[in-house]
């Protein structure tokens, strides 16, 4: 299959009934070429490229290269309305390096961007170490310090607050940190 053809349909200001068997299609060839070309259409003008591109990388098994630009991507002001629909599509990466990048989402999210790294956070493995703990502990003040304090808001105190302990037990139980 001609790598080219394949992008230039999800390219297209109009997808096809086929995108996703495209994008099946190049995630099943991988490899730098189709990285690079699905990590350019992340920036595309049209939303549902940009998404088709976000599957396509989340779907390759070497993909370790996408990961940035697409948190770059969800941080897109323009992807604002995607971005929880982007978020979604990192489920097959290694997040274990991003666990305060998934706690601001989960803070300061949409309801969905929130929800989905809620998920990540409570499903996936990380390497934690103090320095996460602190970084995660300064993001929580912030937000506590710069929204409504309601019922709901009392709610995720609870929530965060019993996870940042448990990171902090996990830190202080682990001899690796």
């Amino acid at each position: 299959m001609d790598i080219t053809v394949l992008v230039k349909k999800l390219s297209a200001d109009e997808l096809g009934d086929k995108s996703y068997e495209v994008s099946d299609d190049l995630a099943r060839i991988g490899g730098a070429e189709v990285l690079s070309a699905m990590v350019e259409l992340l920036k595309h003008a049209n939303h549902e490229s940009r998404f088709m591109a976000a599957r396509t990388l989340g779907l390759m098994t070497q993909n370790e290269g996408a990961l940035k630009p697409i948190l770059e991507a969800i941080n897109d002001k323009s992807n604002l309305r995607q971005a929880g629909d982007l978020l979604a599509t990192l489920e097959n990466y290694d997040l274990s390096g991003i666990y305060v990048e998934l706690f601001k989402f989960y803070l300061f999210g949409t309801f969905k961007v929130s929800a989905i790294a809620k998920d990540f956070l409570d499903h996936k493995d990380f390497d934690i170490s103090p320095r996460v703990i602190k970084k995660a502990t300064k993001h929580w003040h912030h937000y506590a310090n710069n929204v409504k304090q309601d019922e709901l808001f009392d709610l995720k105190k609870i929530e965060i607050e019993e996870m940042l302990e448990d990171l902090k037990r996990y830190v202080g139980d682990n001899p690796e940190n």
